[in-house]
């Protein structure tokens, strides 16, 4: 049987206006009262149910994650910085994976809504503008996290990508690098085709090389899509002298599968990635990588929230985070 507020009052022989001001931490309750509700508490296992403190209060301490792929370190490391600040300002995660669907992302949207969150964390790769109607619309605040959203009408958090990419590409063009590959993410998402895109061609035009689109390969996150797109590479006519890789998972079999054809990193080819997750030192040799504040990320998104949440003054919605590039071992 579910114990009550009712229960507790009638058992400590108090009101239950009591009962609550001492679950809510409420210090105008005489301490011997206190400890004698605190005591009946123990004793039943009273739980308040937040359900409905939140009818009461119109708040429910709650905030919603939608998260592409929770297994995906990348996301995971973002999901961690968010949690964390979450933690410290006393609100509760719902997390969803949206597996990068466009109709799940969307559901789980009314789904968290319908749930009375108090706001929500948004993650995706691909803000379309139906995604853009369906936030405008939210009674709750939204945030977005590592996603691109062209028309910077939704707060977000994020690195600068065209200038990440661009960076990277002319670590390779300082250094006389002429065949430059890019294994890039998905082209329908914005922040490849438009953000990182315009830095790799930005970079080759500075530096007076042509673009082959021959030298860019799409692939999708995995390693798999990795080893692929090495295996691809390395059977031109002229074998690129670099890579820029556009997350660590790819680069992983951009390393391992240019191994296994009989290829060395940096000899043959140099590396550069871009997330900088545990992934870039765990491999041999280690990844020269953009460095991404993946915990950041997450972390300023879950703080920005709360700001909207109480209605505290923000200045800034859109908010870009320094990047910068660790030289490790897949770079000469």
């Amino acid at each position: 049987m579910n114990i009550t507020i009712y229960d507790v009052a009638r058992e400590a022989n108090v009101s239950m206006a009591t009962v609550s001001r001492v679950v809510n931490g409420n210090p105008n309750v005489k301490p011997a009262t206190r400890k004698k509700v605190m005591e009946v508490i123990d004793r039943l296992g009273y739980r308040p149910n937040a359900v409905a403190r939140g009818l009461a209060s119109k708040r429910t301490t709650t905030v919603g994650v939608i998260i592409p792929d929770i297994s995906n370190i990348f996301f995971a490391e973002l999901a961690r910085g968010i949690e964390d600040i979450a933690t410290m300002y006393k609100y509760n995660i719902i997390l969803s994976n949206s597996d990068q669907n466009k109709e799940k992302e969307l559901h789980l949207l009314n789904t968290m809504l319908g749930k009375q969150v108090d706001g929500l964390v948004f993650m995706s790769g691909n803000i379309t503008p139906e995604h853009v109607e369906e936030f405008k619309k939210s009674p709750v605040p939204i945030v977005l996290a590592g996603s691109i959203e062209q028309t910077q009408e939704i707060p977000s958090v994020n690195i600068d990508y065209e200038q990440a990419v661009y960076d990277s590409v002319k670590e390779f063009t300082d250094r006389g690098h002429k065949n430059i590959a890019f294994v890039i993410g998905p082209l329908h998402e914005p922040k490849n085709s438009e953000n990182k895109l315009t830095g790799y061609k930005r970079a080759l035009e500075e530096a007076g090389i042509e673009y082959n689109e021959d030298l860019l390969v799409e692939g999708d996150y995995t390693y798999d899509s990795g080893i692929e797109a090495i295996e691809k590479l390395m059977s031109m006519d002229v074998r690129p002298t670099a890579i820029m890789v556009g997350s660590d998972e790819m680069a992983l079999g951009v390393v391992h599968g240019g191994l296994d054809k009989g290829f060395r990193v940096p000899e043959d080819y140099e590396v550069i990635t871009l997330d900088n997750t545990r992934l870039s030192m765990m491999v041999r040799p280690q990844l020269t990588t953009v460095v991404q504040p993946l915990y950041d990320i997450g972390a300023v998104a879950m703080r920005l929230l709360t700001k909207y949440m109480n209605k505290e003054n923000v200045e800034e919605h859109i908010v870009v985070l320094p990047h910068r590039i660790d030289s490790r071992k897949s770079t000469n």
